[in-house]
């Protein structure tokens, strides 16, 4: 068991037994032939742990607060995705960096795993000590790898551990709403209508 499916599967225990309504907003696995003609659409190798977790759950049902950053983008998603951001990119000369040392609005070697509103986390499929690191592309700034994960398995471990410890993820931290799902949350402790919310257990 790799490292992405074995925090998935903690991730899904957790769900199961204090936030039912949220497990049942995991997609069901991807179909093989559509990761496959997704690489190919995109002229890119999707990396081996994208790979795991899209045969895990392709995605979400709906829209759900499931992970600390963004929710987990479908096979169909990270096309579109990461095909609009090329598009825009090259309409106003954002895939170069705005200055030494930084990072471009968006780079052609930078692949989405989540997303939401315009921002998405990209895996960095540049050669380099920074292969396969998870980072943030948000839609009004530029690319940034500050903090990190190293990879995406180490990003699901952290949130299964956050989930199974009570604990934060880069300042998020995991709550249960009123419905009885799971909502990740910085120190305001409310949700998007301003209800408040309920510390999760452990």
């Amino acid at each position: 068991m790799g490292a992405v499916t074995e925090a998935w599967a903690r991730i899904e225990d957790w769900l199961r037994r204090h936030a039912p309504a949220s497990a049942a907003v995991l997609a069901p696995p991807a179909d093989p032939g559509e990761i496959a003609a997704a690489q190919v659409t995109l002229g890119m190798t999707f990396p081996a742990e994208l790979i795991e977790s899209l045969r895990r759950h392709d995605g979400l049902l709906k829209w759900a607060n499931i992970l600390p950053e963004n929710p987990p983008l479908s096979v169909a998603d990270i096309v579109e995705h990461r095909q609009m951001c090329m598009d825009v990119a090259e309409g106003f000369d954002g895939l170069t960096p705005a200055g030494p040392g930084d990072e471009p609005w968006w780079h052609e070697l930078w692949l989405p795993f989540a997303g939401s509103d315009g921002d998405s986390q990209v895996i960095d499929l540049r050669p380099g000590p920074g292969y396969e690191r998870l980072g943030w592309a948000v839609h009004d700034g530029g690319g940034f790898f500050d903090g990190a994960w190293p990879t995406l398995g180490a990003y699901l471990t952290d949130t299964a551990d956050a989930l199974d410890n009570g604990v934060g993820v880069n300042g998020w931290y995991p709550y249960l709403t009123a419905f009885g799902e799971l909502w990740w949350s910085t120190a305001n402790q409310t949700d998007l209508n301003g209800e408040p919310l309920l510390p999760a257990p452990s």
